[in-house]
């Protein structure tokens, strides 16, 4: 059996959007490190209702790295210091015995604080509704499916696809780009023959609503790339940039 630990959290609490916010602390004994770490937050929130206190809010769906909704900024990092992983992945094995554990939302002014943890992520919905899909006819699933594709195309599309929308690659920009996030799905139907004839508009349409939502331009640090849980890679911010002069190019 595992032994157990103890930690200490420092967690953001905000009671809503236009609350004032400020880090908690508490003492968490009796941590198993084979726990993830929303886990380690259940239990942190049993102890607090028992007590007849407030639970920390924070986002949580699958718990499987597939939805990206339990996106958390935990010791300054996206996601917590593992590569690859999103933070109901990270496992309490990751930290030490007696580690004190900063835990905060996403601090981008696009994604605002709903209450503790939680951010309004609807940002990128509007980003999506504004071209990240295939409106034309492009017949039954037979038919779509008899368009031979590069297995190289197919594959890169894929991995472009793979993008959860958690927001990773702008809490970790220094301007909170989201460059990353929109290339990725602006690549995706690109590559892709069933996407070639909305291309420009997609393009022109998805930058726009991005830079009306407020975030920041892209730098060049690769900060995204290094803290995607999915591991997007920055090579198709550059597919993003010709796809864009091309719709208002050609």
């Amino acid at each position: 059996m595992s032994s157990s630990m103890k930690i200490t959290l420092k967690v953001w609490r905000q009671a809503e959007k236009n609350a004032r916010g400020r880090l908690m602390t508490y003492s968490v004994p009796d941590v198993s490190p084979d726990m993830s770490f929303l886990e380690m937050l259940d239990m942190v929130n049993n102890t607090l209702v028992r007590k007849g206190e407030d639970a920390i809010a924070f986002d949580h769906d699958c718990r499987e790295g597939i939805c990206g909704t339990c996106s958390l900024y935990i010791n300054g990092r996206a996601h917590g210091p593992l590569k690859g992983v999103a933070t109901c992945q990270l496992h309490m094995r990751s930290f030490s015995d007696g580690d004190t554990i900063v835990v905060e939302p996403w601090r981008a002014s696009p994604f605002p604080v709903i209450k503790d943890l939680v951010v309004d992520r609807s940002s990128f919905d509007r980003i999506m509704q504004a071209g990240g899909y295939v409106s034309v006819r492009t017949g039954g699933v037979p038919d779509a499916n008899a368009i031979p594709i590069p297995k190289a195309v197919a594959d890169e599309a894929f991995d472009a696809a793979a993008c959860i929308g958690c927001g990773a690659c702008v809490a970790a920009c220094k301007n909170s780009s989201a460059m990353l996030f929109v290339s990725a799905k602006v690549s995706q139907l690109a590559l892709l023959p069933q996407g070639n004839a909305e291309r420009r508009q997609r393009a022109e349409r998805m930058v726009a609503q991005m830079d009306a939502e407020g975030f920041g331009s892209c730098s060049n640090t690769y900060a995204c790339e290094a803290e995607c849980p999915k591991e997007i890679s920055v090579s198709n911010i550059a597919r993003l940039n010709r796809e864009f002069i091309r719709a208002k190019v050609l």
